[in-house]
């Protein structure tokens, strides 16, 4: 989209690009589009009037890449409302019964890397992979072959609304295990409904739960194995990190703060 912006400033447009993450980077861009995108992402840094990234290290990528300055302003989230339970009997799930991953099933979210730790495992905690595929069928029949024969292992495709909540607030760890991530909305909603979290150490993930959860080094199955067993094996320890997740969280990215930022930017 901001391959536009020399069009906008042809016409005395003001322009403020907002960029969640690197996009030409993703895995499901061809060579074109790759392209396409880095060529607007030059075109962002060149001409638009404001940028607004997500994190320190988009701050300093565009710093090196295109000595460019861009002000930092981070998602946000609301406390949930209390969750009904009642939808997880939809899917066979029962409260703390489930490791849940939700999130679009993309190859950059790392859910491969999942499923083989995963299947390492000696529990009869389920795994639940709640998402649907975005341009990428074919990595959404990998998974589903990958998993194929183990029955604790459920795919629920697409959720919204009330299952969505279900499934946020009943499970017992939630698990982000990406290669790559702007800032992650679905980590946020995750530590809002009181989880535990598992995460790669991306500094776009880090940055977001900080010591309020666990991390495992990126695309290291046997690490992020060790670290689902430490969780399924010291239950007082999740317990724990779910008693910090909301309150701090909420408190450290609510959507008030964020919006006066955003205003602030866009009157200046």
């Amino acid at each position: 989209p901001a391959a536009m912006v020399p069009l906008a400033k042809c016409f005395g447009k003001k322009c403020v690009v907002t960029i969640h993450g690197l996009d030409w980077q993703r895995a499901k861009w061809g060579g074109f589009a790759t392209r396409f995108l880095r060529f607007g992402e030059r075109m962002a840094a060149k001409y638009a009037d404001e940028i607004i990234v997500l994190s320190a290290s988009m701050q300093q990528y565009f710093a090196d890449t295109y000595h460019r300055q861009t002000v930092r302003i981070e998602n946000g989230i609301d406390p949930p409302e209390t969750a009904d339970l009642s939808p997880l009997s939809h899917f066979g799930l029962e409260k703390d019964s489930y490791i849940l991953f939700l999130g679009r099933i993309v190859p950059e979210k790392g859910i491969h890397y999942l499923i083989d730790a995963y299947r390492t495992l000696q529990t009869d905690k389920k795994l639940v992979i709640a998402g649907g595929a975005s341009h990428s069928e074919e990595y959404f029949n990998q998974l589903k072959a990958k998993a194929a024969g183990d029955a604790r292992i459920v795919f629920t495709d697409f959720v919204q609304g009330a299952p969505l909540a279900a499934l946020y607030a009943g499970a017992y760890l939630y698990c982000l295990p990406s290669d790559l991530e702007g800032m992650p909305i679905s980590l946020l909603e995750a530590m809002s409904y009181g989880n535990c979290v598992i995460t790669s150490d991306i500094e776009e993930c880090y940055n977001v739960i900080h010591d309020n959860g666990i991390v495992f080094r990126k695309g290291d199955v046997d690490d992020l194995a060790q670290k689902l067993t430490y969780a399924i094996e010291h239950p007082n320890a999740v317990r724990m990190f779910k008693w910090l997740a909301a309150e701090y969280v909420c408190t450290r990215f609510p959507w008030d703060k964020i919006v006066v930022e955003t205003l602030k930017l866009y009157q200046k």
